[in-house]
Parts: C-alpha cells; structure tokens; sequence
C-alpha cells in the first residue's frame, strides 16, 4: 500500500480512537474497520495483522462489559440507571454537542437514582459509582483498541 493510503488509514485509526473518547462516532468499529480495509489493500499476511487485531478489540468489548457488570453489581446499581443515564445522554449529546452527552448521562442516573431510591445522598453515590462505571468501560475499550493499532503499526511498519 503506497504511503498516502497507509497515512490516511492511520487517519481514520485516530478519528476512531478520538470517538471511543469523544462518543461521536463508533471509535472501535472505526478502528477495526479501518485495519480490515488495509489488510484488504495489502492481502496476505496482513490478514494475520487484521486478525491479530480484530481479536484484541473483541476481546477488550467483552472484558469492558464484565468488568463494568461486576463494577454496578458491587454498588447495587441496576441496569435501569445506566440505561436511563445512556438515553439522557444521547439526547444531551444533541442539546449540548459533545459534553452534553456526559452532562446528560450524569443526569439521567441521578434521575434514575432518585426514584430508586428516594435519597439525594444515595442517588448521588449510585450516580458516582455508575459514572466511574462508564469511564472504565471507555478505558478498556481504549486500551483494546489502541493494542489493535499498535498491532497495525508494527504490521505496516514491517511492509
């Protein structure tokens, strides 16, 4: 694959991990997506590359969801809150581009938490605890993807 295509695969590899941190786009799709199409351009071993890489963001998808179940289970939180949460923060996303995603989520959850429970103090702490909840899934799924494009980089550094 000539430079510019690898400079612009590397491109859409950036703008996906910018969207696992920034929710704007599916950053991991992107990212996968983006390793797909060169092993595509390239062919052959660069398929082992893609594979290699597919698998670690599969995987990093996996661990985030256990990791963060077992994170809310511990905290007593229901899946309702995170739903509630995720929903007023897509609809914040739109009110207030970008960080009204997690201004809404932060509303939403208290929401949820405050009809749960009916304490402000105790729906404060299930809305804390399903926040740090979120930014460990984000982390994981960052990291997974940043492994599958290191992964990319030593396999388009070796063509």
């Amino acid at each position: 694959m000539s430079l510019g295509g690898e400079l612009l695969i590397g491109a859409v590899i950036l703008v996906g991990l910018l969207g696992i941190v920034f929710p704007v786009l599916p950053g991991t799709i992107l990212v996968a997506a983006a390793i797909g199409v060169w092993a595509f351009a390239v062919g052959g071993w660069a398929w082992g590359i893609f594979a290699a890489a597919a698998t670690v963001i599969v995987l990093g998808e996996v661990i985030k969801y256990f990791v963060a179940g077992r994170s809310l289970k511990a905290a007593g939180i229901p899946n309702t809150t995170i739903a509630v949460g995720g929903v007023l923060g897509i609809i914040g996303f739109f009110v207030i581009p970008v960080i009204g995603l997690f201004i809404g989520f932060v509303v939403g959850a208290m929401i949820a938490e405050l009809i749960r429970t009916r304490s402000a103090r105790a729906a404060w702490r299930g809305t804390v605890s399903s926040s740090k909840a979120a930014v460990i899934t984000i982390g994981i799924e960052l990291f997974a993807a940043l492994l599958g494009t290191a992964i990319w980089l030593v396999g388009a550094g070796v063509w």
